[in-house]
C-alpha cells in the first residue's frame, strides 16, 4: 500500500521512519492545507497519517483509492466520520497517548489559577510583598472539583486531584464510577448537579453538536458566584464571549484554557485582555516522551492496517 504523511508540523519524522523501515515500507511527506491540496496531491494512495489537512466529503469522492486515515491525535474534527464511512474508508486515532500529559497540565492549570500564581508573581516582580492580593483562596479538602467528560484523561484528572485532598463530582453519559476501576471516590452527577456544585469547573470531553458552547450564559449563571473554570479539551465546548463577561464581572474568578475555538486565539478576543484569564498554546498534550509516542503509535497503526491486522482504534464500522 502507498503510504503518504499529507501535514506535518513536527520538528522530523524519524520515528515514522523507523517503524516504516523495518516493516520494509516507505512513505511520502506533503504539505497539504486545503481540499484542493489533498484532492490533487493524494490521488493513488491508500493510507494518509493527517494532522490538520480537512478529510471532507468532496475529498473522499475524489479519492477512490484510500482506505485509511490516522489522525496524529485524539480528536478527528477535521476528518468528516460519515463520509469516511460512506466512503469505505477507515479512520484511526491515537486516544491513548499523553494521557499523563493532559491531566497533569489540567491539574498545573486548575492549581496556578485557584492559588493565583501569576496574579502573585506579577504583584512580587512590580515590588508588591502583600498575600492578600490573592485573597480569597480556599484549601484544597473545602473545594470541590466538578470534571464533566470520564474517559481516560477526565478520570485519571479526577484521581490525582482527589489524592490532593479535592472532593470530586463528575458527569459522563457513558460513564459510571465504580470500584472495579478506582473510580468509585466521584460523586456522580447530572450535568447541571456538576454546573451548579462545582468550585473548579473542568471540562474533558469532545465537542459534538448536542453539546457545542454547553458552557454559555444561562450555564454560567447557573454556577457558583467565583467558580473557576479548566479546559483542556475543545474550546467550542465554551462560549468565549459569554465567559469574558463572567470573567470582568467575577462570576467567574479565573479561567484556565490551553484551548479556544479559534487558534490561534484571535487578536480581537476578549480573552486576551484578561488577568485573570490564564491561556496556553494547545500544549496540554506535550512532552518529548508523548510526542514520540504519538509518532509511533500513528505508523504502528499504518503499518498494522497495510498488512490486514487488526487495528487498536478504528473509528468507522466498515
Amino acid at each position: 500500500m502507498k503510504i503518504v504523511i499529507t501535514d506535518l508540523d513536527h520538528a522530523d519524522q524519524n520515528m515514522e521512519r523507523d517503524v516504516f523501515a523495518k516493516a520494509g515500507m516507505e512513505f511520502d511527506l506533503l504539505e497539504c492545507k486545503t481540499e484542493d491540496d489533498l484532492i490533487n496531491q493524494i490521488k493513488g494512495y491508500n493510507i494518509a497519517l493527517n494532522q490538520y489537512a480537512p478529510f471532507t466529503k468532496r475529498v473522499f469522492d475524489a479519492l477512490p483509492d484510500l482506505k485509511q486515515i490516522i489522525r496524529y491525535g485524539v480528536g478527528v474534527n477535521n476528518v468528516d466520520l460519515a463520509a469516511a464511512k460512506e466512503a469505505g474508508v477507515q479512520v484511526c486515532n491515537v486516544p491513548d497517548y499523553g494521557m499523563h500529559e493532559v491531566s497533569d497540565h489540567a491539574i498545573a492549570l486548575s492549581l496556578s489559577v485557584i492559588r493565583k500564581v501569576p496574579k502573585m508573581d506579577k504583584a512580587v516582580h512590580a515590588g508588591v510583598w502583600d498575600f492578600t492580593v490573592a485573597s480569597p483562596i480556599r484549601r484544597f479538602s473545602e473545594t470541590t472539583v466538578g470534571v464533566v467528560g470520564l474517559g481516560r484523561i477526565g478520570r485519571l484528572y479526577a484521581k490525582k486531584m482527589h489524592d490532593l485532598g479535592f472532593n470530586i463530582v463528575g458527569y459522563d453519559k457513558f460513564y459510571t464510577p465504580n470500584a472495579a476501576d478506582g473510580s468509585d471516590f466521584i460523586k456522580a452527577g447530572t450535568l447541571d448537579d456538576v454546573i451548579t456544585q462545582a468550585d473548579i469547573f473542568a471540562l474533558f470531553c469532545p465537542v459534538t453538536d448536542e453539546n457545542y458552547h454547553m458552557i454559555d450564559e444561562a450555564a454560567i449563571s447557573r454556577m457558583k458566584d467565583g467558580v473557576y473554570m479548566v479546559n483542556t479539551a475543545r474550546g467550542g465546548l465554551i462560549d468565549e464571549d459569554a465567559l469574558a463577561v463572567a470573567l470582568k464581572s467575577g462570576k467567574v474568578a479565573g479561567a484556565a484554557l490551553d484551548t479556544t475555538e479559534i487558534e490561534p486565539l484571535p487578536e480581537s478576543s476578549p480573552l486576551r485582555a484578561l488577568e485573570n484569564c490564564q491561556l496556553t498554546p494547545h500544549m496540554a498534550w506535550y512532552s518529548e516522551d508523548a510526542a514520540l509516542e504519538l509518532k509511533r503509535k500513528v505508523a504502528e497503526e499504518a503499518v498494522r492496517f497495510a498488512k490486514g491486522e487488526s487495528i487498536n482504534w478504528g473509528l468507522v464500522q466498515l
